[in-house]
């Protein structure tokens, strides 16, 4: 699992499971305002920990948790279908689909502006 700071709960639960078809794995109530939010790309045993910030400092580090490099990486058996049906609901592109030694691969932005690379691994 990994952690991924973010301002609102709800919106990001919205935006992962209905812009990134993530499937919401867990949201419990943990008092005083916190949640235990998980959310999972459908299929896979990787998890993201969505956590609301607290303070200003945490605020800070929303959508630049690596310092402008890419943060994530989520394989894909079909880049293409993927790629344009995002495109679709509005997600944030940095470029087009480009082929690489190991794969095809395409970086997208998540609404808080985390940089991901989106790859289909070569064969």
């Amino acid at each position: 699992m990994v952690s991924l700071v973010v301002p609102d709960y709800d919106e990001a639960i919205s935006y992962y499971t209905q812009k990134l078809d993530f499937e919401l794995v867990e949201d419990t109530d943990l008092g005083d305002g916190k949640r235990w939010v998980v959310v999972a790309p459908q299929g896979s045993a990787t998890r993201l920990l969505l956590a609301r910030a607290k303070n200003a400092r945490e605020e800070h580090a929303i959508g630049n948790q690596t310092g402008g490099r890419v943060f994530l990486f989520l394989h894909t058996s079909d880049l293409m279908q993927v790629y344009r049906r995002w495109q679709s609901r509005g997600v944030k592109f940095e470029e087009t689909p480009r082929e690489e030694v190991y794969g095809l691969v395409v970086v997208f932005s998540d609404i808080y502006g985390n940089k991901w690379d989106l790859i289909q691994p070569r064969i």
